[in-house]
């Protein structure tokens, strides 16, 4: 079947991916027993999904037993500047590169439908596609088809695109050859660990996800940690620190995918602005893009933590028009915010809120009793 393995990774290219390679469905269980212990260890933090999936996510014959051959595929991200730059800004927001343009789900599905039709066309064959949403362990699978290995901050590192591939997946009834794994190659290097603003690696290649800012201001639903809070800076959504430290970068390219190019008004936001959007401004800013999903009521909780940390006496009155907004996240970052910014202002409204506050959460944090 080379010549299928040729013809796959031709259309692939040709589709506008950027790197492809085959692995067995049947894979072996050190994906699966590190995922166990994970879990075992509770850093998935509130992602209950990966607990509830985790036999089928384990191992990839598990979840469709008719596929023989994985597909891996990878798209390029690679930002045009420095992703860490924006950082410096601290009256503007830093958003993940990943997230500062359009939705990458539907980017690598529009490449990998008519791949996975034309596999089928050709061969007469069976295929799913993955991306992301799905219970599949991406990264194990891209080491195992030769696209890279997982670096000791348990993303992929690639030799040719540094730390930036989006990952999906083709499974097929097609027997396919599978590619030869790629080795370690992060040897003595610890520039990811080290970059880390939280401490989220308690071991190389381990990550407890309750402490990484891109768990926290993504997946976590409540109040963030307040120990926590003065470590996110500027960061609104996600977090690039780790996978900007890799020295393998230096081999990174830029995104080709217009689609994954930075818009302007995404890359460094002004804080005060996105503080105050309403629901229909914060869908019409964030149409397209991943930031969407987590809903205006998280992403001000993370805007209003941002504006504590500037120090920027000046936002206090954003602060203000949000202690009364209707989520209560957001009103319990509004009140810590404030007692950062204005302790005078903050003990002043303490008094009368506590007198009133029926909200427990965000009572909570008026008396400063949050976790």
């Amino acid at each position: 079947m080379d010549d299928a393995r040729a013809a796959i990774r031709d259309k692939a290219l040709a589709l506008g991916l950027d790197a492809v390679g085959f692995a067995a469905a049947a894979q072996g269980d050190a994906a699966k027993e590190r995922l166990l212990q994970f879990l075992a260890a509770g850093r998935h933090g509130d992602m209950g999904w990966m607990a509830d999936t985790a036999d089928r996510r384990g191992r990839p014959h598990d979840l469709w037993p008719a596929a023989r051959s994985i597909v891996v595929v990878g798209l390029n991200y690679g930002p045009e500047e420095d992703p860490l730059a924006t950082l410096d800004r601290r009256d503007s927001a830093t958003i993940s590169v990943y997230a500062r343009n359009r939705d990458y789900h539907d980017v690598l599905k529009k490449k990998l439908r008519p791949l996975t039709r034309w596999i089928c066309e050709t061969w007469g064959v069976d295929a799913k596609l993955f991306v992301d949403t799905a219970p599949v362990m991406e990264k194990p699978l891209a080491q195992a088809a030769g696209l890279g290995w997982q670096g000791k901050h348990t993303n992929l590192v690639s030799q040719s695109f540094g730390s930036w591939l989006f990952l999906g997946a083709v499974f097929t009834t097609l027997d396919l050859a599978p590619d030869v794994p790629t080795p370690d190659a992060c040897g003595s290097c610890r520039a990811c660990l080290d970059a880390c603003p939280t401490a989220a690696f308690p071991a190389p290649y381990q990550l407890d996800a309750r402490r990484c800012i891109s768990y926290l201001t993504i997946e976590h639903r409540g109040p963030i940690p307040r120990d926590l809070r003065p470590l996110l800076g500027n960061r609104i959504y996600g977090c690039d620190d780790c996978l900007a430290a890799c020295p393998w970068n230096k081999f990174a390219q830029a995104a080709r995918e217009a689609d994954l190019v930075a818009r302007p008004a995404l890359s460094a936001p002004d804080l005060a602005m996105l503080a105050g959007l309403d629901d229909a401004s914060f869908r019409r800013l964030f149409a397209g893009s991943p930031v969407k999903r987590i809903g205006r009521g998280r992403f001000l909780r993370n805007v209003i933590l941002a504006i504590a940390n500037s120090g920027n006496r000046a936002l206090v009155g954003a602060v203000l028009a949000r202690l009364d907004d209707a989520h209560p996240l957001v009103r319990g970052a509004a009140a810590w915010a404030l007692s950062r910014l204005d302790p005078a202002r903050f003990a002043v409204e303490r008094s009368v809120r506590l007198a009133a506050e029926a909200d427990g959460e965000t009572r909570a944090e008026w008396e400063g009793t949050t976790a």
